[in-house]
């Protein structure tokens, strides 16, 4: 992606578009809050988290919206795998602070303590046990309904998703047996033990996402805009040098100019070229990128077709 950047054209890109997006975002945060008893809205500290959020400050008022002094009206809950890049985990605690959010947050390793999550070895990745862990937090906190930034245009397996995803008792996904959401009307009925993944920003695509970025002037982790690290090129994709993701025996290890289209669990999140350094840059860059973001940074994903369907079958948000 490290293409030459024309700043021409986002002058002539439309935003009109994201009036309709950001309402009916909010339409459905005010409609978790009213339909369930006890919701919470997932937040890493990422770039969909992060617009999620702000769309939630003008659902309910929050203390940087224009005379706003509500509370966003549930926690945010945070899933760790003790794997996380520490800018990204930093700027999470600095934005639950500054919009005085009840932030919780429930790590891998506390369910590898218990003894719920092992590892195949040491070296594996922690970012599919996430789900183990999510679902020990909703037992615990008796969540109904699960707020998250996933995206219709992320992945084949989120394409099928609803807007309200219902989840058995088992905390699993049954893709067949998805409600209809004709007229925006939605059926949150639950039995006991079940609840709701809730994807407000599912029509979002890539692009919109950092064109509202830009117009809401929202803040980022550093690590979303251009940088100077060292990587490796392995299977297509550029791995980031790390304690972590050391490189391996014949590999050649460069320093290059990179940014991350996604931030997640440094064992499968890799970073793309880019001399990108404000959001109206990577506007441009994502006009001409050909690969979805996860197809082009996320390691986890390339195993099969059906690695992402998979997971979520077994409660992977």
């Amino acid at each position: 992606m490290n293409a030459r950047i024309d700043p021409n054209l986002f002058t002539h890109l439309s935003n009109r578009h994201l009036d309709a997006l950001e309402e009916e975002t909010i339409f459905i945060l005010r409609e978790v809050a009213a339909a369930f008893e006890r919701p919470t809205l997932l937040f890493s500290g990422g770039k969909d988290s992060l617009v999620m959020l702000k769309c939630a400050e003008k659902a309910f008022g929050g203390p940087t919206s224009p005379g706003g002094s509500g509370r966003i009206p549930y926690p945010l809950l945070m899933i760790d795998t003790g794997h996380n890049f520490q800018e990204v985990t930093d700027f999470r605690d600095l934005r639950a602070k500054e919009l005085g959010a009840e932030l919780i947050v429930r790590s891998v390793e506390d369910s590898m303590a218990r003894g719920t999550v092992r590892l195949a070895h040491p070296g594996e990745s922690r970012n599919v046990h996430q789900s183990v862990t999510l679902l020990e937090a909703i037992e615990e906190f008796r969540f109904d309904a699960l707020i998250g930034g996933a995206r219709r245009d992320e992945e084949k397996a989120r394409a099928k998703e609803r807007i309200f995803s219902h989840r058995d008792s088992f905390g699993q996904w049954q893709p067949k047996a998805q409600r209809p959401e004709l007229w925006t009307l939605f059926n949150t009925r639950l039995q006991p033990g079940e609840h709701f993944r809730v994807f407000p920003i599912s029509n979002w695509t890539e692009l919109d996402v950092w064109q509202y970025i830009e117009r809401e002037n929202i803040a980022l982790p550093s690590l979303y805009y251009t940088h100077k690290r060292d990587v490796v090129e392995r299977k297509g994709l550029l791995v980031p040098v790390t304690d972590l993701t050391p490189p391996k025996d014949g590999e050649t290890v460069e320093s290059r100019d990179v940014r991350f289209r996604t931030v997640g669990d440094i064992t499968c999140t890799c970073p793309v070229e880019s001399l990108a350094t404000t959001a109206a840059d990577i506007v441009i860059e994502t006009l001409a990128a050909n690969v979805s973001e996860r197809g082009a940074t996320r390691m986890d994903d390339k195993t099969s077709e059906a690695s992402m369907e998979k997971r979520k079958k077994d409660g992977y948000f």
